[in-house]
This record gives C-alpha cells, structure tokens and sequence, in this order.
C-alpha cells in the first residue's frame, strides 16, 4: 500500500518518545517527551524531564497547594514558551470538563478553571512552558532517521519526582537491546 499522503497509520498519542544519542539537538538531548496528539496533521508533545528554576506559584500562584514534587515548572519545548500547559493525576472517576486523559489517571487540565474546581478530584499538577511540535510526518521521519525510540508510558512518567533520572528509567524498562542504553554516560568525552 505504501504510506500515502503522509498519513499516519499508527497514532502514537498518549506514548513516549526517548531521545537517542544521535538525535544531534541540544534542545532535546536526553529528553522523554509525551504525546498530547499524534494525527496526519502532525504532533505535539512536552518534554518531561526538563526542570526550571521556576516555582509554581510565582508562575500560577493558585494552583501551587496542588503541585507536584519538584514544585517548579517545566520546560515542555521550544514552541510557544509563554503559554502554560498543565498535567496532573486524577484521583477519581468524575474529574468533569476540566480533565483530558492522556496516560491512564493522568491528564490535560484546563488551566483556565479554578483550582477550587478540581481540588479533592486531581492530585499532583506539574505547570510545563511551551511544548514541542511536529508538522505532518516530520516525527515519523525522525522515529525513521533514528532520533527518538518509541516507549509506553507507565503514569509514573508525566509527573515524575525524579526527572533527572527519567530518560534511564523508562529505558530500562525495555527490551534488550535498547535497554543497555540505560546505561550509556550523558556526556561519553568525559569517560
């Protein structure tokens, strides 16, 4: 059949992506990102591993009670680092308007609604600064050029505690042989 018109036969939304060695951009060296969305008109996701110095309350004071450990905001990508996107962890079944799943409990959450709003029904908010995207069937090139390895998302990933540690865990739990990759020093000219 042949992959026509750029479409996209698999959508690998709510999925990792796992930056390899050779994705040969410092702006996303040893990054796990995940999928918000993944369509033939292209994709978009936020990195999660990328920390700022930024507290969540100095960026979006009324959400910090509810903020996850690290309590600082993200750095989701490069695009549109002025606008917030929010995740967080369902703690029930009824999260209402407010609430998109993404991976398992957790989700989007509408940031334009009142905290008060979801408290009791969303635990452990992370704030992320810009996200990262992708015209139609450039992430598919890149996952074919080599400069992602695809992973499933476990719901400890997106609201991680240790997100220095993030880009091994999830490697880690793969497969050999991209498990091994776990291991492979960050910066391989010091060794």
């Amino acid at each position: 059949m042949g992959n026509h018109g750029g479409m996209v036969s698999v959508s690998h939304a709510g999925r990792l992506l796992v930056a390899t060695p050779t994705i040969g951009d410092p702006n996303f060296e040893r990054t796990v990102i995940v999928l918000l969305d993944h369509d033939a008109e292209g994709a978009l996701g936020i990195i999660l591993n990328r920390p700022s110095d930024l507290s969540t309350g100095e960026v979006l004071p009324g959400w910090s009670d509810l903020a996850a450990q690290p309590g600082v905001v993200f750095s989701g990508g490069p695009v549109e680092q002025e606008g917030i996107i929010g995740l967080g962890r369902r703690t029930g079944h009824d999260v209402g308007a407010a609430f998109q799943v993404t991976v398992g409990p957790i989700g989007v959450i509408d940031l334009s609604a009142s905290p008060v709003d979801v408290v009791g029904t969303v635990e452990g908010i992370r704030l992320f600064a810009g996200y990262t995207g992708w015209g139609p069937g450039h992430l598919e090139s890149e996952i074919l050029s080599g400069g992602w390895w695809l992973a499933d998302a476990e719901p400890g990933d997106p609201l991680t505690s240790a997100p220095a540690d993030l880009w091994a865990t999830v490697l880690r739990r793969q497969p050999e042989p991209l498990r091994r990759w776990a291991f492979y020093p960050a910066e391989p000219s010091l060794n």
